[in-house]
């Protein structure tokens, strides 16, 4: 351990001493959060020996950004959690700007995990073209706690011509007997795309070719996924907004993966509809399930809404695990079963009466499920005391909060031909809409002004549970 690697250990256990995850009126009881500072990309998800193991983008010394390190997460269930601390530092001369994303590898004896390395060279530079150096980096790990030296497996000298200085988050996955890595690229002329790169040993990587679509899709690539051989993931910036999609500043989607390996920007699919998702990553656990973890935020809308836990020491959070199923070349996203387990009492909604209405506790967070919905009045809708109401009607979907709940956020829409259930996990400031099995996903913080809200369900026939949840267990 370096010098340097020492003060910045130190300085963040310092900081994080007296933090405290349940604390504060805005901590979240089922979504991971940073300690204190700032959480963006969740990183290396995998599953290995006994544990989900989740890393994340951490900035512990600025609440709104800042110098990248790696935070740690592990679960033996993806119900209780265990802080493992910071693992990676920008210590090198690879990273010392910033230890930005990547993913994970897990093999029986050893976990790898590749990232990248950010390095802004002082000077008058664009940082797009030039004056920025971002090598692809890999160590290793015999307990999935403690890593090894970094070593530099792509040097930034040696991408392609064709691309800017922005190359980034590394995916890697085993397929046969080698290796593949994606990396999302912005080509000169503003055009995302992916590089793809193959090797036998996880040492030697050689450059295979790009994965674009035949017009610019957005001018940046980030966060790629391959997976399944079948779809492939990216997070692209630079897209028009529009009514019914691209409605926030960068989006996050998949594309089905054609015979010939190529993409199409007609197949593009948005992962989520609400206002806070981004960069989600997915992996493969020890049952055979893929599972999807993304962002709960969203980079540079820090003009159009904000979260009030800044006020609180951090910002940001993950979203619950998503078991993902194909069906009709569409893939479904609805939370792991395990999340089940953090029900408690159970309130049975009657839909005898034309409203119906019942006190939810939103400081310890509830899982409402309604379902063989029948509407029946011109739209179906539920509110939560006027702080959060969601609304269908006119085969149109629509999540829209008050002023003060929603701390800049407004309205958000999905075009969805027909309403057959819909689940909401509500934390304290954070809510998850699932439609139709997972078919169509609003993800969003809020902020209610009161801990507890009346909910409101009228416009239709259905059967309908509610349960309050248990906090998850955090410790460190």
């Amino acid at each position: 351990m370096s010098t340097l690697t020492k003060v910045l250990e130190r300085n963040i256990k310092v900081i994080e001493k007296n933090a405290d995850l349940t604390e504060g009126r805005f901590r979240l009881g089922h979504h991971l959060m940073p300690p204190v500072g700032w959480l963006n990309d969740p990183n290396g998800l995998c599953w290995y020996k006994g544990r989900y193991h989740v890393f994340f983008q951490y900035a512990p010394f600025d609440v709104e950004g800042g110098l990248k390190f790696w935070g740690h997460y592990t679960s033996e269930d993806l119900v209780d959690w265990k802080y493992e601390g910071t693992a990676l530092y920008p210590d090198s001369p690879y990273d010392c700007h910033g230890v930005y994303s990547g993913s994970a590898l897990a093999e029986s004896e050893k976990l790898h995990l590749f990232f990248t390395g950010n390095v802004k060279i002082d000077g008058d530079y664009d940082y797009i073209n030039e004056g920025r150096e971002t090598s692809t980096l890999h160590v290793e790990s015999e307990d999935g706690i403690h890593f090894g030296d970094k070593e530099e497996i792509i040097s930034f000298e040696k991408y392609p011509e064709e691309f800017t200085c922005h190359i980034r988050d590394p995916k890697v996955w085993k397929e046969n007997d080698r290796y593949l890595m994606v990396l999302g690229g912005r080509l000169k002329g503003d055009k995302g795309a992916v590089l793809v790169y193959e090797s036998e040993n996880l040492k030697e990587w050689k450059f295979k070719h790009i994965i674009t679509t035949p017009e610019a899709f957005g001018y940046m690539w980030e966060c790629p996924d391959y997976f399944g051989k079948k779809f492939l993931s990216v997070s692209p910036q630079g897209l028009k907004r529009e009514e019914f999609r691209f409605q926030n500043i960068y989006q996050s989607g998949y594309f089905p993966v054609k015979e010939d390996g190529s993409v199409d920007e007609r197949d593009f699919r948005e992962w989520d509809m609400g206002f806070d998702f981004y960069a989600p990553q997915t992996f493969t656990d020890n049952s055979g399930r893929r599972l999807l973890i993304g962002w709960m935020g969203m980079p540079d809308a820090e003009e159009e809404y904000t979260n009030k836990t800044i006020d609180e020491g951090w910002q940001h959070c993950l979203t619950v695990p998503r078991e993902l199923r194909v069906k009709a070349g569409k893939i479904f996203q609805y939370p792991a079963k395990e999340l089940e387990r953090l029900r408690k009492e159970k309130t049975i909604l009657d839909d005898e009466k034309s409203i119906v209405e019942v006190r939810v506790e939103v400081n310890e967070g509830f899982d409402l499920l309604i379902e063989d919905i029948a509407v029946t009045d011109r739209s179906f809708q539920i509110s939560m005391g006027g702080q959060m109401l969601f609304k269908y009607e006119n085969e149109i979907a629509e999540i829209g909060f008050s002023e003060i709940a929603g701390a800049g956020r407004n309205k958000r829409k999905a075009k969805v031909s027909e309403l057959n259930n819909i689940r909401i996990l509500a934390d304290t400031s954070a809510v998850e809409l699932y439609l139709n099995d997972g078919e169509i996903v609003f993800s969003t913080r809020y902020y209610p002004d009161r801990e507890d809200l009346q909910l409101k369900v009228k416009g239709g026939k259905f059967r309908g549970n509610l349960w309050n949840l248990r906090k998850m267990i955090f410790t460190k």
